[in-house]
């Protein structure tokens, strides 16, 4: 199984050198006087030590352990409760919360480094107290004081777990036609039932108790999307000063047997009468979600990065060791009975594609949690609609272009393997099948690229990509006359345009016929996760240069940087073309065959 080691040198290059963290958060009136690079790094490491030490080493025996469940209790893994708790000590659970919540006011970007470091180590485990940070934020954003004083208190210690119960079994990702029910009760608070699927950490053994935000409809709500309330629904019932009470009337009714996560229980979670707090506006429900979706759906990301990370660790090391064949272009190791594989070309490209996705989706998570800190604590409004704009058309891009690469690096990591990878002892089949889920919760790619072009993009006018493509224009402007880079700028000036003209081309089009949107809307998102990590390697390679230029000992490390820039450039980025010809195919072709001739 691969020993997970936190990337801390990379991590600092990302945070320090190429985004500035530390003059970031000296814009921000909340973080400019308690967040120092020092304390980043205290933080990292110490994260780096849980993560490695505590995590890593849980991850395959959680896996094949798995989640028990006996009559609606559910035993985590081995080790994991143990875990938890020092993760509690730790307090990693208030780092990201405001101080008059009880938490350290700590910005949420740095909470979204050390997720990474927690994700790569074990996801599965990760998710427990991952799910709380949307369940905060939400009622942190619309509960009321009465609420906030009830729940936020344990939930930030994490004494307390949070969920997120959406989606039901008719219904997947159609919002709009759940059917759970909310009744008002007298004392103002209501009878909430219904039966709840993947519901991921929805019942466990690893805290006192589990506060789940549910959606459901009121009597006579109107239908659709815009019929459903948000309420919180606790596992046990608390009293106002947040004492644990009696049972409450929710009750997991199994745990999904599935592909990979296996650490984490996905749980059907049935409500029967079980009694609930309206949070926020009647029939407001889906707004207020979104607080929590876009937290999980940024998360998500994570775990395409931490993929391509875990995976590319792994296969590297492998690679280095294991002996097959000699090098076509003559023997590398001639002590050795053959040579390292890593020598032949095949395997290269393998291992720099998994280092290319690794280090890129970590400039652009960084960069989402950078404007994530400005919508929350912006100076002014101006910068909390930019920040808001471009993390609203990044976010389904990362989402889904993150989460595709990382299984694509968890399949090259098996693929160095050889027929080891298929064996699981190596812990690297685990990878891809852990990884896979990511594809599909919070909104599948699929839905995440309609988001993107449909509501983002089309929705907007364009005006959300505008804001982006401005970005990375003054970027190449400002760059356009360095020969260092020349071979990086001159693409990158031709895409970002490219990036405009091609969606004028879908608008056009669907303008005859709104298909043609879902019909170009998966080449559109991944042209345009191709070019925002153009951008970030490009902005990368100039970053290494100006430190090698002002005489950096790091020599190695700023060349592997170039390096890995130029062979995105040359290896990975000519991928858009088939895309853009994807798109220019059009609708037609999808429509042509009637669907009762599909199969005969």
């Amino acid at each position: 199984m691969p020993q997970y080691k936190a990337p801390l040198r990379d991590m600092q290059f990302v945070l320090h050198e190429l985004l500035n963290f530390e003059e970031h958060y000296s814009k921000l009136p909340a973080f400019k006087d308690n967040v120092s690079r020092e304390l980043l790094d205290q933080y990292l490491e110490a994260a780096a030590d849980f993560c490695e030490n505590e995590l890593s080493p849980l991850n395959q025996t959680g896996d094949r352990e798995g989640c028990k469940w006996d009559d609606g209790v559910v035993t985590t893994p081995a080790g994991f409760k143990e875990a938890y708790q020092k993760y509690i000590e730790l307090g990693f659970p208030s780092l990201a919360v405001p101080e008059q919540h009880g938490g350290q006011g700590l910005p949420g970007s740095l909470g979204t480094v050390v997720s990474e470091m927690v994700g790569t180590a074990n996801w599965a485990w990760g998710m427990y107290p991952g799910l709380s940070h949307g369940a905060i934020r939400t009622i942190e954003h619309h509960g009321t004081d009465q609420q906030k004083a009830i729940y936020l208190p344990k939930l930030v210690t994490g004494e307390w777990t949070g969920t997120m119960c959406l989606t039901e079994s008719h219904a997947g990702s159609d919002l709009g036609i759940i059917r759970s029910k909310a009744e008002p009760n007298a004392d103002g608070s209501y009878a909430i039932s219904g039966e709840k699927i993947f519901i991921s950490a929805g019942e466990h053994d690893m805290a006192e108790n589990i506060i789940h935000i549910v959606l459901a409809r009121l009597p006579g709500a109107p239908k659709g999307t815009k019929g459903i309330s948000l309420f919180i629904v606790p596992k046990f019932n608390v009293d106002a000063d947040g004492n644990v009470l009696d049972r409450n009337g929710v009750r997991c009714g199994s745990i999904e047997h599935k592909m990979g996560i296996h650490g984490n229980a996905t749980c059907v979670i049935n409500f029967d009468n079980a009694k609930g707090y309206l949070i926020g506006p009647e029939n407001r429900g889906l707004n207020c979600m979104f607080t929590f979706m876009n937290t999980a759906r940024i998360g998500t990301a994570v775990q395409g990065l931490s993929a391509s990370e875990g995976s590319f660790q792994g296969a590297l090391a492998y690679a280095k060791d294991r002996l097959a064949m000699r090098s076509l272009s003559g023997i590398k190791a001639p002590e050795k009975e053959a040579d390292p594989i890593i020598v032949h070309p095949a395997v290269r490209n393998m291992l720099l594609t998994q280092k290319a996705f690794a280090e890129g989706g970590r400039a652009l998570v960084y960069l989402l949690s950078q404007y994530a800190d400005i919508v929350e604590q912006g100076e002014t409004e101006e910068e909390r609609k930019f920040a808001d704009n471009i993390l609203s058309l990044l976010t389904p891009i990362a989402k889904a272009f993150l989460t595709e690469t990382g299984s694509e690096s968890a399949k090259h990591g098996v693929q160095v393997f050889g027929g080891h990878g298929f064996i699981s002892e190596h812990g690297m089949e685990q990878i891809v099948r852990d990884t896979r889920i990511a594809c599909l919760y919070e909104g599948t790619t699929e839905i995440q690229a309609l988001d993107l072009l449909g509501r983002k993009v089309l929705q907007t006018q364009g005006a959300m990509l505008k804001d982006f493509t401005k970005i990375i224009h003054k970027f190449v402007e400002a760059n356009k006359d360095n020969a260092d880079v020349k071979a990086l700028i001159e693409p990158l000036a031709v895409l970002n345009k490219e990036w405009g003209d091609l969606t004028v081309k879908i608008a056009m089009r669907s303008m005859q016929n709104p298909d043609e949107v879902g019909a170009a809307a998966v080449d559109y998102m991944y042209f345009s996760g191709y070019v925002t990590l153009a951008y970030l390697w490009a902005h990368m390679a100039v970053v290494a240069k100006q430190q090698l230029a002002a005489g950096s000992s790091e020599v190695d490390f700023y060349n592997a940087k170039i390096t890995t820039a130029n062979f995105y450039f040359k290896k990975i980025l000519p991928r858009v073309r088939s895309h853009v010809d994807v798109i220019e195919g059009g609708l037609e072709p999808l429509m042509a065959l009637d669907a009762e001739h599909f199969a005969f």
